[in-house]
């Protein structure tokens, strides 16, 4: 304290800034559990290279400092984490808790497409599918390479979601990005799979695929994800596979078979056609390299 004319005057301590859970809270009110779960991963790794600072108190040098610390990642890698901290600043800048959207600041590369390499040839899957002797394991395959729906959308798939079309094929209605459906249909094949590892006694409101604890809780897209890389490996293939090659086939293997573009936007639930015409890319139909002779 000090003094002045005799009166007792408390020296303030000026506020460090917003508090870093307070706008997490706000930042994550209304995002799908779905994309949480990927988000939240890279924050609370975000927060702690940060320490001590406070959010409004982050850099332009410190977010060139956290970018580098990932360098040993592929670009496309380092991009997605870094688009989660910017929308995180961006957020907390729009709502007026600090003063300047430093990610706004940061320039990230561009990543390379690397999209021509994640996309296996119809016969490997099929592969897969075949020497997978796991019948629940042989229908999460099936399901996301006939539907081309994400792991996150397989893992969230309930009972109620799978409904008969006729005595041979049926639909599922899956819960994806943007908290938007869409409903699907798969063939004779996939709908028997699924109908084939049905509990007698299952609800409509009990998911598909449980976790492995048996308590009525969905697999874990990570599991899911893991179960596609066992039966890659099975095949006897090199490549590092995921569940979402599973949809990049779909789109690619449709698309060679002639389905229209629009309908396989709407299939794999794509907000921006253009994001689906990367796949028209991979095996282009025709090339100036036709036009040239004796090369």
């Amino acid at each position: 304290m000090s003094r002045n004319n005799g009166k007792a005057l408390v020296k303030a301590t000026p506020p460090r800034g917003p508090d870093w859970e307070h706008i997490i809270e706000l930042w994550k009110h209304g995002r799908p559990s779905s994309t949480l779960y990927v988000y939240l991963p890279v924050i609370a790794h975000f927060r702690a290279f940060c320490h001590p600072l406070r959010i409004g108190e982050i850099t332009l040098d410190v977010l060139q400092s956290y970018e580098d610390s990932w360098s040993h990642l592929k670009r496309r890698t380092i991009n997605r984490k870094m688009a989660t901290v910017k929308s995180l600043l961006g957020f907390a800048h729009r709502i007026g808790t600090i003063p300047f959207d430093v990610g706004r600041a940061l320039r990230l590369q561009q990543a390379p497409d690397d999209l021509a390499e994640k996309i296996l040839p119809a016969k490997d899957i099929r592969k897969m599918i075949r020497l997978t002797e796991i019948p629940r394991d042989q229908a999460i395959i099936r399901l996301l390479y006939g539907a081309g729906i994400r792991a996150s959308e397989c893992s969230g798939l309930r009972w109620l979601d799978c409904r008969e079309r006729s005595r041979d094929d049926g639909q599922v209605t899956v819960l994806g990005k943007g908290n938007k459906t869409r409903t699907i249909l798969i063939s004779k094949e996939t709908w028997k799979a699924l109908m084939a590892i049905r509990p007698p006694d299952a609800k409509p409101e009990d998911p598909v695929f449980l976790s492995r604890e048996g308590d009525k809780r969905p697999m874990n897209r990570t599991r899911i994800s893991n179960i596609v890389k066992e039966a890659a490996e099975r095949a006897g293939l090199t490549e590092h596979v995921s569940a979402h090659w599973m949809r990049h086939g779909h789109a690619t293997h449709a698309l060679d078979a002639g389905a229209p573009l629009s309908l396989i936007q709407h299939t794999l639930g794509h907000a921006s056609l253009n994001t689906t015409q990367r796949y028209l890319h991979v095996n282009p139909e025709d090339s100036s390299s036709q036009f040239l002779v004796g090369v």
